[in-house]
């Protein structure tokens, strides 16, 4: 039986709806919690201040119990000025604790480190991580990741405006929308769930999901104008599925191949490739998804409402070997 997207849009879209539901429910969350005040949990590279970790060093006797009780550390925070500083234990073994506070200076971030350990026990020093950022350079890096995606979204739908017409570059666009949102969700319920910020990589990583997702989007919209200009009397969901057919196996091995190799830097890349690959990994799944079960099915959807099955102008056009 031949496969056909249009028949089955309505499942397509719910599973969709609920996605980026269960997201902004997610980010609506996280901006109520009183350690994240945010849609994502942020880094250091967008608020600014100093994250200090440290763990408990286990060569010393009597000195490797889990911390299962924060309240000691929430004390020695409150008696230096620090009481809304970020808490979290950390660590398999429930042996470390990972702070964010306001910018420290040495002298405060060892005053504080003294403390702690005076009330945890010694941290072992090969353990001990300290980074600190401006507040002004994490607005800076934050602003300039928002105008970014802005301004790529705003080229994108501008191109495909010349490129197709005016309705192709508004569903690519809401295809954008949906990829984009799917992964801002995902990494909002990591942040809740298992405490993963989203630094500068994960601004890049939004720009190469835009860009792959949308490669996927003309492919298969080119095929549907190439099969109006061949078969301008087919209804527009037929001409919209023979499309999609045509380039489904392509989408497929495109995006397979691609996932191979972020799966491979996710699990062996370290700690600071590794939500990057999985940003990636999440958002070209969405891509793939979006361009063969959203993209495609609203532009029919749209068409036909409207009447609307008419090729784009355009001289000269050969059917493409894609599929």
């Amino acid at each position: 039986m031949k496969f056909s997207v249009i028949k089955q849009r309505s499942l397509w879209w719910s599973i969709s709806a609920a996605i980026i539901l269960a997201g902004i429910v997610s980010m609506a969350i996280s901006w109520t919690r009183p350690d994240i005040r945010a849609p994502l949990r942020p880094s250091l590279d967008f608020i600014g201040g100093t994250r200090l970790q440290f763990e408990l060093d286990c060569t010393q006797p009597e000195n490797c119990k889990p911390i299962t009780n924060l309240d000691p550390v929430r004390e020695v925070l409150n008696s230096q000025g620090l009481g809304g500083s970020s808490v979290q234990v950390i660590g398999e073994e429930q042996r470390g604790i990972l702070l964010r506070t306001k910018t420290l200076d040495v002298e405060q971030r060892t005053k504080l480190q003294a403390a702690l350990s005076e009330k945890l026990g010694a941290f072992a020093p090969q353990s001990t991580q300290i980074d600190t950022v401006g507040p002004t350079l994490g607005r800076q890096l934050f602003t300039s990741g928002l105008i970014a995606l802005l301004v790529s979204f705003a080229g994108i739908t501008i191109y495909l405006t010349f490129r197709f017409q005016l309705d192709y570059a508004f569903f690519a666009f809401v295809a954008l929308f949906h990829d984009v949102f799917i992964t801002l969700g995902v990494f909002s319920f990591l942040g809740l769930v298992l405490g993963v910020e989203v630094d500068s990589l994960f601004v890049v990583a939004l720009l190469t999901i835009i860009g792959f997702s949308v490669n996927d989007t003309v492919v298969i919209y080119d095929r549907v104008r190439e099969v109006l200009k061949l078969n301008p009397g087919l209804p527009i969901d037929q001409i919209v599925d023979d499309a999609v057919v045509q380039t489904l196996g392509r989408s497929i091995n495109t995006t397979l191949t691609t996932l191979l190799t972020l799966v491979s830097i996710f699990l062996f890349g370290g700690e600071t490739l590794k939500y990057f690959a999985l940003a990636l990994i999440v958002g070209f799944i969405a891509g793939a998804y979006s361009s063969i079960f959203i993209a495609s099915t609203l532009l029919a959807w749209w068409r036909d409402r409207a009447g609307k099955s008419i090729a784009v102008p355009a001289e000269g056009i050969q059917p493409s070997d894609d599929s």
